[in-house]
Parts: structure tokens; C-alpha cells; sequence
């Protein structure tokens, strides 16, 4: 059962929503993959620095089997100039990791198991590409918050 203000919202993110490479359309199934690269891309990083990386990068390696196969000098090479390179290790290590054991765990303690994979990416993974009814709360939906129980 919704409220007011959940319906205001959907409505208002209906009206307003940004078109991203990495969302789905309504309808469509989210692919683990590219919501989790499209995580692991956005942590301290802007959706305008990210975009191009992300396209370069699927482009690449358009799927978790293709990363995991290749080598750190490639990916870091596809990662060069996002800086925090951390990221792009441990997205190669828990590739390899996903790839091996067939496909991304569906639980949120599954997620944060793997590399690089903390409680907000899990939640934000386990919401986008399974359905989990969990909200991965970061800043952004802190002030949204923040605003319909002001």
C-alpha cells in the first residue's frame, strides 16, 4: 500500500527521471552486470564523468564472463582516467569471482561477499537487478528523505 506522498514521488520520478545508459525501461530486466559495473563506476565519481567510461568499457567487455577472462593491464587500461583505481581491481577480482561460480549471488549478504562489494552497491544491485525490497540509501535518497518528512 502506497501513501500520498510514495505516489507524489513515483509520479514526480515518472516526470523527471534521467535517461542512463545503465537503467532499464520499465518492463525490462535489469542485467546484474551492467547495474553493478554502472555502481562500482558511480562511487565518488559524477553520472557526466561516467557515461562515456561506461560505454568504452561494455564495449570492451560487454559481459562479466569477458572481464573476468581479461587481463588487469586491459581493464585497467579501459579504467585509465576514472581514478580510484582500487575500483578497478577489485571489479576485475569479483569478475572472476562471478564468473566462476555462474552469476551474481541474489542476496544482499551473497553481494557484499564479493570484492569491492559494500552495503550500499549490494543493496543498490539486490534492488535494481533482483527485485529485492530493499532501498540503498545513500546522500541522494537521505535529502529526498529528508524533504517529504520535513
Amino acid at each position: 500500500m502506497t501513501t500520498p506522498s510514495d505516489r507524489a514521488l513515483l509520479r514526480w520520478y515518472d516526470r523527471h527521471r534521467r535517461v542512463l545508459p545503465w537503467r532499464v525501461l520499465p518492463g525490462e530486466t535489469a542485467d546484474p552486470y551492467r547495474v553493478w559495473l554502472s555502481e562500482i563506476m558511480l562511487q565518488q565519481t559524477t553520472v557526466a564523468a561516467v557515461k562515456p567510461y561506461y560505454a568504452r568499457f561494455l564495449a570492451a567487455f560487454p559481459t562479466i564472463d569477458a572481464l573476468a577472462r581479461a587481463g588487469e593491464a586491459d581493464v585497467f587500461a579501459a579504467w585509465a582516467g576514472l581514478g580510484y583505481y582500487s575500483r578497478a581491481r577489485n571489479l576485475h577480482a569479483c569478475a572472476k569471482l562471478v564468473a566462476a561460480r555462474g552469476g551474481f549471488p541474489d542476496t544482499i549478504a551473497g553481494l557484499e561477499a564479493l570484492p569491492g562489494i559494500g552495503p550500499y552497491t549490494a543493496r543498490a544491485v539486490a534492488a535494481i537487478a533482483f527485485g529485492a525490497p530493499v532501498v540503498p540509501v545513500d546522500g541522494n535518497v537521505e535529502r529526498v528523505a529528508a524533504r517529504l518528512f520535513a
